[in-house]
């Protein structure tokens, strides 16, 4: 019987991913990983607005892997000085700002004080002009015709002067709403900086220990440094529960109808193959997943819980569960 190379690839997978057991009872072997059933990833904060230090921060003091902490207990802190000045000097625009709108404004009252008496002469020198021209019945003719043109001179001069003041304090007003527009500017570059720099400082949410994660850098995975530029909104960390562990594996399309979910298991630590753990099949997925190295191999979620808890139950770690051969 002839075999193909895609199923020779997928027998081989499936031979990897779990196996048959025999000897103790034990019907099937599975691989798979620790994991915490509790935890809360750590993002590089993401700044408000923009400016320096926006894109990218520079760590100056990081939590070291596996370090016990308590809620609120510092995990990272990045420099801000970037920050802190961005605070400052927005602040001293805003206040520039507020300083100019309060000059502007007292020098527009100054002005329009002026223009209102302007206005209060010219029209009551258009209102002795309407009483001349009352007059012009009993006056010499030349008299009343220079009394109209005076009246039409007064009132021209008083329109002028009203539209004039009109047009200047629109213009006034537009000089200061500019004004205002920079100062609210100003005002919330100075909120984001500020904003910015308390984001400066990440602390633990939970009770918990400190677990780094890999990273893409300088064309390697690895763990972040102190002193490292990291951008914004990548998890750098887990705060993780030891308190409760869990073991995920993937089961191979052939031995998924061996399992059920409440199955119990023993659960062998890799790197501690003298401990052993007390299990339990919590979760088995209903779909499974298209093998990347053989389309034609499928594999299975499983989830595990573990009994108790251990120092040497880390996250990552790998681990050999082991089903019995009468389901129990």
């Amino acid at each position: 019987m002839r075999v193909s190379r895609a199923g020779i690839v997928a027998l081989a997978l499936a031979a990897s991913l779990s196996g048959r057991a025999s000897g103790n009872g034990v019907a099937l072997r599975l691989q798979g990983a620790v994991e915490p059933v509790r935890s809360h990833p750590v993002i590089v904060p993401r700044m408000a607005g923009s400016g320096p230090g926006s894109g990218t921060l520079v760590i100056v003091h990081l939590a070291k892997p596996g370090t016990r902490v308590k809620r609120g207990d510092l995990l990272i802190e990045f420099d801000r000085q970037a920050q802190i000045k961005t605070a400052h000097d927005r602040q001293a625009e805003y206040r520039d700002f507020v300083e100019q709108i309060n000059r502007k404004r007292g020098e527009q009252l100054t002005a329009a004080a002026h223009e209102e008496a302007e206005v209060k002469k010219a029209e009551n020198a258009l209102k002795s002009a309407e009483l001349e021209v009352l007059k012009n019945e009993i006056v010499p003719p030349i008299t009343a015709e220079q009394n109209t043109l005076s009246l039409d001179e007064a009132r021209a001069k008083a329109n002028q002067l009203r539209q004039t003041f009109a047009l200047r304090r629109k213009a006034d007003a537009a000089d200061v709403r500019a004004l205002e527009i920079q100062r609210d500017r100003a005002k919330n570059a100075w909120q984001h900086a500020e904003t910015n720099s308390e984001k400066m400082r990440v602390v633990s949410p939970i009770d918990g220990m400190v677990v780094l994660k890999s990273t893409w850098k300088n064309g390697n995975m690895g763990e972040v440094q102190e002193g490292e530029e990291v951008r914004s909104g990548l998890g750098i960390m887990d705060v993780i529960d030891p308190s409760a562990m869990q073991v995920r594996a993937r089961v191979n399309q052939a031995d998924v109808a061996a399992l059920r979910v409440g199955q119990s298991a023993r659960i062998t630590l890799d790197s501690f193959p003298a401990r052993t753990f007390t299990g339990r099949l919590e979760q088995l997925s209903q779909i499974g997943a298209v093998s990347t190295m053989s389309n034609r191999v499928r594999t299975f979620l499983a989830v595990f819980s573990v009994e108790g808890t251990d120092p040497h139950l880390m996250p990552d770690l790998a681990a050999a569960i082991d089903i019995a051969g009468d389901g129990r």
